[in-house]
């Protein structure tokens, strides 16, 4: 690790970044310095960088990437010096550990003020990245860093993977083919349903989704009597994507809501959801608990982050970044930055 200096992006405000060069401060007591490989983009720095996200989730100025992988370059008091060397990932929210929250494994949902890599504490768009060592995951030797820097996102899967409650022989469907729709179809694929729909929006994802072990793909735009499916997953975040995922739902089924589209849009009848008895879950974030299983899916082969990667550009190209995610390209998948091109 250079320790003279270290470059990062820094969002001032919505619209405008620029690159500053700062001291390369030693970790504190139970922190890490990681080197940084590569950090994700994603929707959600899109928002941030149109100023977009929700309020309160977002402290600018601040350096994004909430999607990162990398190696610890150092250690702080505290700490286990045998992480130094280490490939790692690491969880976005900065969780207190003791409210009750936490200490019921709901880490996303600390009673403590609202704290993120990426949005509210610095992220991984720069050469280095500071964090609580406890918030590590410890990769293999041989590990991708590549395709590692997608386990944030695959985290979040990981969650509505289990929030679903998937039986094997289910009927399962999967709304969104993009980097969250994908991976959750891995992982659904992974637990034998009899039929796994993935919908989409544009026909080129259809090769995708069947990668992805999708028994079928549809465009939503076609989508006629192919209800009565036991477990719908939405992960597109499209204003009336809730809706299309409940309209798929068998009566007495069970609907998971992870996308989270902008203002205005198409909300869930209170009345449908009586009448069918349908069952809703939400997600928001990535528990510790599904950071793990993700890893471990990662490690063992189940999930296969790199094949929705299309683009990997330097870290100077994040204007380039934010444009392809603006024109919503179907061509494009997951965009990697790199620090160290």
């Amino acid at each position: 690790m250079n320790a003279a200096a270290s470059r990062a992006l820094v969002v001032q405000r919505p619209g405008s970044f620029r690159f500053v060069e700062r001291e390369q401060i030693p970790p504190g007591h139970g922190e890490v310095v990681i080197d940084v490989h590569a950090a994700g983009v994603c929707g959600s720095d899109y928002d941030l960088w149109r100023g977009t996200r929700p309020d309160g989730l977002v402290r600018f100025p601040v350096v994004p990437g909430h999607e990162w992988s990398g190696t610890v370059a150092a250690t702080g008091p505290g700490t286990d010096p045998n992480l130094r060397g280490r490939k790692v990932v690491g969880e976005g929210f900065r969780n207190c550990q003791v409210c009750r929250r936490c200490r019921a494994g709901q880490t996303t949902l600390c009673e403590a003020a609202y704290d993120e890599t990426g949005f509210t504490s610095p992220g991984a768009m720069a050469d280095t990245l500071t964090i609580p060592a406890r918030l590590l995951h410890v990769l293999p030797d041989d590990a991708d860093l590549t395709a590692a820097a997608l386990l944030e996102p695959a985290s979040c899967a990981a969650v509505a993977a289990h929030a679903a409650g998937i039986e094997p022989g289910d009927r399962v469907a999967v709304i969104g083919a993009g980097t969250l729709g994908a991976l959750t179809t891995q992982l659904v694929a992974a637990r034998t349903p009899a039929d796994l729909l993935v919908v989409g929006i544009h026909d080129r994802h259809r090769t995708r989704a069947r990668d992805c072990g999708a028994h079928r793909y549809l465009s939503a735009g076609t989508l006629s009597g192919e209800g009565d499916f036991d477990v719908v997953i939405e992960a597109a975040g499209a204003p009336d994507s809730a809706a299309t995922a409940l309209s798929l739902t068998r009566r007495g089924g069970r609907v998971v809501l992870t996308g989270i589209p902008a203002a205005g849009a198409v909300g869930l009848s209170p009345t449908d959801l009586v009448v069918s008895n349908t069952e809703v879950r939400t997600v928001f974030g990535a528990t510790s608990a599904a950071w793990v299983q993700a890893v471990r899916a990662f490690e063992a082969g189940i999930l296969r982050p790199h094949s929705v990667i299309t683009h990997r550009l330097p870290l100077t190209e994040f204007a380039t970044a934010m444009t392809l995610l603006g024109e919503h390209d179907p061509t494009v998948g997951k965009i990697l930055l790199h620090p160290h091109p």
